[in-house]
């Protein structure tokens, strides 16, 4: 269902010492990526976002069409402020913070063009340095 994050691969264990190996994540090429706040992993590229119009549990958010280096919590019905939608929370693959969720299914027609995309709290990210200004 989610083709572009890494969710579906789990943490490996080296055979010989049975350590858990980190899990494998993508780097985003751009000058223009939003990493987690807690620990930078590249999370979108700035061409992802559909929407900056949108409000999360921490304030603004932005509506994405696609997220990398995330985790799926388990799915839930919730209330939210435009009607009942089943989510799912989408963690960062390193550090484990919550940075948003996915919206798997709407219940109202009108809210249908959300499903697959997922919504990213702008208090959990940060804009990497090496944003580049456009003249």
């Amino acid at each position: 269902m989610v083709a572009n994050n890494n969710s579906s691969r789990k943490q490996g264990v080296d055979k010989d010492d049975e350590t858990p190996s980190p899990p494998h994540q993508v780097y985003l090429n751009g000058d223009q990526v939003y990493t987690c706040s807690g620990c930078h992993t590249h999370l979108a590229k700035n061409d992802d976002i559909i929407s900056k119009g949108f409000q999360g549990r921490h304030g603004r958010a932005y509506l994405l069409k696609a997220v990398h280096n995330i985790s799926l919590g388990p799915k839930e019905d919730r209330v939210l402020m435009t009607g009942l939608h089943s989510v799912a929370d989408i963690n960062c693959i390193i550090c484990q913070s919550v940075v948003g969720w996915i919206y798997i299914y709407a219940f109202e027609d009108s809210q249908k063009y959300k499903e697959g995309k997922y919504i990213v709290e702008k208090a959990k990210i940060s804009k990497e340095n090496f944003w580049v200004q456009r003249m």
